[in-house]
């Protein structure tokens, strides 16, 4: 048979004659592929035979010189699946077929030799025609090799992309998953090649893929129309256990909506404080520490743009809407190499995928917050718009409460959210994110306070091809606050700062094999700070204006990374970046005597800086190492290593962030900060993946810490850094979670024991703490256990809760007490040395779900719960005063009773 099609063959070739050696000269402008060839066949004396149907609209525009037919054709055709042949004035066009001139080497070998159709790509018709997608352009030189093919899995219905789908190639033994946006790549031998799918709720589907070269395959799939009493799909099944990350933290979503909350809002940062080495200072505080780092040691992204203040209502709620929030991956240790800034996590917040095919919303109603988020397609399966408004109406129940003192109080935020999705063509997609949210707040005071963010995140993705991929980011972030102050009129004032911060970044990805996905990429950033403006409020006031000079800094990397696997049990994942900041003028700075306290009588030289002058350079490499070595399928040990630097630095002498804390750059006095940390973790298994077990430990080393001497002014201060003190700092910890996934019962039960530790020696005593020792920080909490569990009654009924225990964080108490010039003076202990009484809270909660209706406006759930169920009175703060010549001690508590709640949330 074969040398029958090849003889068939060898006698067609016969006819062929060799190419027109005839050269002419030809230009297109903004011509399509059949009046191209319209125009070659008036240039010429060629017929050319082909059908419309295999060309697309894009549209050429070139010149050639002096070139023979071939050349042009080959050009012209050179990005599409369609070949020719030239002969007896005529051009035969093939879509992805080859007219063959010679016979093969082995043609007169023996009948006896043994053949399979399946190995050689032009015979693939004598057994099967049904379901074939070509991939590639076949060519006369292709030989049994192997290329790489990438694609899209959608639903049929929606359009939305298919996660975690298996695809399975039974030639090569091969399975692969699809990962959170329906993509994947494999490579494959050249030839027929069967793509199998499977994933439990949608039909399995069996393809075959004829692959001649590197290409694209992108296909739909259908949901399985088979009634089972549950579905659950899970997209990153086994992922904790094969990935090389040490300390990723994966929030699930769509589970939040069974989690208690206080006041009904559903929080996605909350709820990862109930995960192992994410701590907050207390209760309705702002900012996380993370592994023992300070609150501002982390860096917050909404679709890769800073967020500086990620709460609202002074940290009762998370300043990111729940529902416009796609995914949240949380790194405490093995920070990939592309983030830089920050010392301790990176909390990466991805919005929403958009809706191309339809018109979809989702929304909640609760005791103070309402919230409601629209996707909508504007041009199907190209363009789609996504809104999202969230707004509290606390002022209103403020105004209405009997309290005379409290109805001329106010307290308020709103946030909103618009996201632009394109689809330009399959290998370049635009997207854009613009996002804004504002606080104002005064309580019995006549002070009104308000802050705000700001960003816009503009990102362009490029496939050059199946190998190498890019995106270019730019982004602009800013936070700014302002206080109103109205008490005396003639003390009046309005305060008023400002960090804004822009950045360009390109990331690169090249996969070079199996082995081998490299990333790398390089960015720049560009720090403005407007420390502080004092400016009177009125005519009467006489509160003299004061501004302190702006801070300037500009901090670029590159960096590298590599996924290296060099067999099925190790996996590496290998990352360099290296950091460069400079701060910038104009500006001045003040040079200090050596070993003397830094205070003005210290000062030997004030040096001025002009517009772009460097002021000081920083930098260095970071490293980031990660291992993982499967022992089992089912069990893996990892161990890592990061280096981290920070150039950003928070002011605060509050425990926990405030909104009128100030950032500021590293400069000549200010050194950047550094921290080392070893992680090492065990990763089990279970019931086929549903239950998840994890133990970590970690060891971290920092350099550079910043604190505050005692009774340190922050706030407008022109020589800050006769404030500040810097010194070492060291976290360890070890780590437990068990998570069950699936089944009626599901949830996490999580454990840390962990030490934070700061350090401030120096040989001048006036800038030593504690005599130089190790002490523990503000939010050093050794043990942390949390419960989070949910049980499913019915389909439609559900009961959930969480218990939560926490060691009371470290406080400075007065030990003893003298009297000086007649008044009773405290003496205080050594920093830290005392605690405030261990946290402990019990939330429960009931759920309904709604009819799961096909045909129905909104899918509904209500959800009522009781918050702090026991009435457990949690001190946020213990504090002394000393009043009338008498020292008294005081105790706040946020929450000292149980708070009910009832929330309504919808979808359609």
């Amino acid at each position: 048979m074969k040398k029958t099609i090849l003889l068939y063959i060898a006698l067609f070739s016969i006819y062929i004659l060799n190419a027109q050696s005839e050269k002419i000269s030809v230009s297109f402008s903004n011509n399509s592929t059949v009046e191209i060839l319209q125009k070659l066949e008036q240039e010429t004396n060629l017929r050319f035979y082909y059908q419309e149907n295999w060309f697309d609209t894009y549209k050429s525009t070139n010149s050639y010189e002096n070139k023979t037919i071939e050349y042009i054709l080959s050009d012209v055709f050179s990005a599409s699946s369609i070949n020719f042949i030239v002969y007896d004035n005529k051009v035969i066009l093939t879509n992805n077929s080859v007219v063959y001139r010679t016979l093969p080497d082995d043609f007169f070998e023996t009948e006896n030799q043994s053949y399979s159709p399946e190995n050689d790509a032009i015979f693939y018709n004598q057994y099967d025609t049904k379901n074939v997608i070509t991939v590639g352009k076949q060519n006369i030189n292709l030989k049994s090799q192997e290329f790489r093919i990438s694609g899209r899995v959608s639903e049929e219905n929606t359009g939305k992309p298919v996660e975690g789908l298996v695809i399975i190639l039974p030639k090569t033994n091969k399975n692969i998953t699809t990962d959170k946006n329906g993509r994947f790549s494999v490579t494959v031998p050249s030839g027929l090649n069967i793509i199998e799918t499977k994933l439990l709720g949608y039909q399995e589907e069996s393809l075959n893929i004829l692959v001649y070269g590197n290409g694209t395959v992108n296909f739909k799939i259908s949901e399985s129309a088979e009634a089972l009493d549950e579905v659950l799909i899970e997209s990153t099944r086994n992922q904790n256990v094969k990935e090389a990350i040490v300390g990723i933290t994966r929030i699930d979503i769509a589970g939040l909506k069974n989690i208690p909350v206080v006041l009904g809002e559903r929080d996605i940062l909350k709820i990862a404080t109930t995960l192992p080495g994410i701590k907050t200072a207390g209760e309705g505080s702002a900012g996380f520490n993370v592994r023992g780092g300070r609150a501002d040691q982390n860096l917050i992204l909404l679709d890769d743009a800073v967020i500086y203040s990620p709460s609202h209502f002074l940290g009762f709620f998370s300043a990111i809407n729940p529902f416009v929030t796609g995914s949240v991956d949380i790194y405490k240790a093995s920070i990939p190499a592309e983030y830089g800034g920050r010392l301790s996590s990176v909390f990466d917040i991805k919005t929403k995928d958009p809706n191309y095919d339809k018109f979809s919303g989702e929304g909640s109603i609760g005791p103070v917050t309402g919230s409601l988020s629209l996707q909508t397609p504007i041009v199907k399966d190209k363009i789609s718009l996504t809104t999202a408004v969230r707004a509290t109406y606390s002022d209103w129940i403020l105004k209405s409460l009997d309290e005379e003192s409290l109805k001329n109080s106010q307290a308020s935020f709103y946030d909103g959210l618009i996201k632009y999705d394109h689809k330009i063509n399959e290998n370049n997609k635009f997207q854009a994110t613009g996002y804004y949210s504002k606080d104002k707040f005064s309580i019995t005071s006549d002070s009104i306070f308000s802050y705000n963010n700001a960003l816009v995140s503009l990102k362009w993705k490029h496939s050059f091809n199946e190998k190498n991929k890019a995106e270019v980011i730019a982004v602009n972030s800013q936070y700014k606050y302002g206080i109103e102050y109205e008490g005396r009129a003639n003390s009046n004032f309005d305060f008023d700062y400002k960090i804004n911060e822009t950045q360009l970044k390109l990331n690169m990805d090249y996969f070079l094999s199996d082995k081998h996905k490299f990333s790398y990429g390089a960015s720049t950033k560009l720090y403005q700070i407007e420390p502080g403006n004092l400016s009177p409020k009125g005519n009467a006031s006489i509160i003299e204006p004061k501004r302190l000079n702006k801070e300037r800094g500009l901090e670029s990397a590159v960096y590298i990374s590599d996924k290296f696997e060099v067999n099925k049990k190790l996996l590496f994942n290998l990352g360099l970046r290296y950091s460069v900041f400079s701060a910038l003028g104009a500006n001045t700075q003040n040079v200090y005597e050596d070993n003397v306290p830094k205070n003005e009588s210290s000062i030997t030289e004030v040096k001025t800086y002009s517009d772009n002058e460097a002021i000081e350079t920083y930098g260095g490499a970071e490293f980031r190492l990660g291992m993982r070595y499967s022992l089992t399928p089912s069990l893996s040990v990892k161990a890592s290593f990061n280096k981290t630097i920070q150039y950003l630095h928070l002011l605060s002498n509050n425990t926990t962030m405030s909104p009128t804390d100030t950032w500021k750059l590293s400069d000549l006095n200010t050194k950047p900060q550094e921290a080392y940390q070893y992680s090492v973790g065990l990763y089990k298994n279970l019931d086929e993946s549903a239950i998840e077990i994890s133990l970590e430990g970690y060891y971290k080393r920092m350099k550079n810490i910043l604190d505050y001497k005692v009774g340190a002014e922050l706030i407008l201060n022109e020589t800050i850094e006769q404030e500040l003190l810097q010194g070492e700092g060291k976290a360890y910890g070890i780590e437990f979670l068990i998570k069950k996934k699936e089944g009626n019962l599901n949830g996490w039960i999580g454990y840390s024991y962990s030490k934070a530790l700061l350090k401030l020696e120096n040989d001048i005593p006036q800038e030593q703490v504690n005599n130089g020792e190790y002490f523990p920080a503000n939010f050093d909490k050794p043990h942390d256990f949390s419960m989070v569990l949910n049980y499913k009654l019915t389909k439609k009924y559900s009961f959930s809760t969480n218990f939560i225990y926490q060691t009371g964080r470290p406080i400075t108490y007065p030990i003893g007490k003298y009297n000086f010039a007649g008044s009773e003076q405290v003496l205080y202990s050594d920093r830290n040395q005392f605690r405030i009484p261990d946290y402990y809270r019990l939330d429960v909660g009931f759920n309904i779900e709604g009819s799961h209706k096909l045909k129905k406006l909104a899918h509904s759930f209500w959800n009522i719960s009781v918050y702090n169920v026991l009435g457990r009175n949690n001190p946020y703060s213990v504090f002394f005063v000393n009043n009338d010549g008498k020292v008294k001690a005081y105790q706040s508590s946020i929450f000292s009773i149980p708070v009910p709640t009832v929330s309504y949330n919808f979808k359609f």
